[in-house]
């Protein structure tokens, strides 16, 4: 009389162990690294189960240093955070749901946790928002201009003697 009893109550168990599907995701790399002076791509990539209204209005934007942190970019109303004017640029077009954001001329300040946030409107369950919960912790490294301020000589094009050297400087503009 036991066991019918105690093989429904496993059963139950193990299914609310299971991991359930998530409803709405958003991937992004936890690290990235840039030298100064760089740039980087963050990569994101965002899933969903809705279906999306005639206009779904789809809108991304960008937080930084904590996730509820200061915007610093949105698609609608366009907004670019004064510290990344020129310097950022987000590679997306609708209804793409994998692109990236670029910021270019890394500076020391910029090292910090970005967050993208997703809002659109849906058919039947109106809109809808999300962001990532850990975001990518940026980390930007020194320059090579600060790391290693040499120069080495190459030959010349189209001569395979050093006889006539040109000098090249490895080291990134500042």
């Amino acid at each position: 009389m036991g066991l019918p009893l105690l093989l429904p109550g496993l059963l139950l168990a193990s299914l609310q162990a299971e991991k359930p599907e998530p409803l709405f995701e958003m991937k992004q790399p936890r690290h990235l690294s840039a030298p100064e002076g760089g740039s980087i791509l963050i990569r994101f990539s965002f899933f969903h189960p809705w279906e999306l209204a005639k206009d779904p209005n789809v809108r991304i934007s960008w937080r930084w240093k904590h996730f509820h942190g200061e915007y610093l970019y949105k698609t609608t109303p366009p907004f670019i955070h004064e510290n990344f004017k020129n310097r950022l640029f987000l590679k997306w077009r609708e209804p793409e749901k994998t692109s990236s954001l670029w910021i270019s001329h890394l500076r020391r300040e910029d090292q910090s946790v970005y967050f993208c946030q997703v809002a659109l409107d849906t058919l039947t369950d109106g809109k809808q928002m999300w962001q990532s919960i850990e975001g990518t912790n940026l980390t930007v490294t020194p320059g090579l201009h600060q790391l290693y301020p040499f120069h080495f000589y190459l030959p010349e094009p189209r001569t395979t003697s050093l006889a006539h050297p040109r000098l090249v400087h490895l080291c990134a503009p500042s």
